[in-house]
């Protein structure tokens, strides 16, 4: 297979995987892509995943390609905190949740890290659709939980003054009411009482 026939079949995926190109080509010469990456035309994300050296990468398509690198999958925690403008500094990691295990990889667009949740808390995510393509994010109640679910150290008020939270984001965009209904479908009671606490601090910020 010809680059040329290469990049036309595949020119459309934000990040493609060798099943990918095999569903193009069954019987795809592997060493093509290391050949490919040497000149420059692809580069190599982690095992088994690539992307075109000239594709248009913003942080939309970020979220994009740490759900297809790492499934099933969503955005969510400091990196959604950041998207909905509930905290005032940039995060230089795409963080998400997944129920595999914890991890992170290191990629030459960006850092993906990934923190495990059970099976039962893998909800409250939108769809979100983004240059004809969808990338999935945790809604903003949805971060907040898992956020707290995944963080038993959030104890006490200093503990949530040093996340220093956007007051009027947060009353704007947060459901009380989903808020706790979704700490309490964690089944964890640490979770519940975190996400009490966070509520009666914002309440008095």
């Amino acid at each position: 297979m010809r680059y040329l026939e290469f990049y036309n079949a595949l020119k459309d995926f934000t990040v493609f995987s060798l099943n990918d190109i095999r569903r193009v080509e069954r019987n795809f010469y592997r060493p093509r892509l290391i050949e490919w990456q040497k000149k420059g035309y692809i580069k190599k994300l982690t095992r088994g995943y690539y992307i075109f050296s000239d594709a248009q990468v913003d942080e939309r398509t970020l979220f994009e390609i740490s759900n297809k690198i790492y499934s099933p999958s969503y955005v969510s925690l400091q990196m959604a905190f950041s998207y909905y403008g509930l905290i005032p500094e940039s995060v230089y990691s795409v963080t998400a949740v997944a129920t595999r295990r914890t991890y992170e990889f290191q990629t030459p667009l960006a850092r993906f890290v990934f923190r495990t949740i059970k099976t039962d808390m893998f909800f409250g995510y939108d769809l979100i659709k983004y240059r004809g393509k969808y990338f999935k994010m945790a809604s903003a109640e949805k971060s907040f939980v898992d956020y707290l679910y995944l963080n038993p150290s959030m104890r006490d008020i200093p503990d949530f003054e040093g996340m220093r939270f956007n007051e009027d984001s947060f009353r704007r965009l947060i459901d009380r009411r989903l808020i706790q209904k979704y700490a309490l479908r964690s089944g964890q009671a640490g979770c519940i009482k975190r996400v009490k606490l966070l509520l009666e601090y914002m309440d008095h910020a």
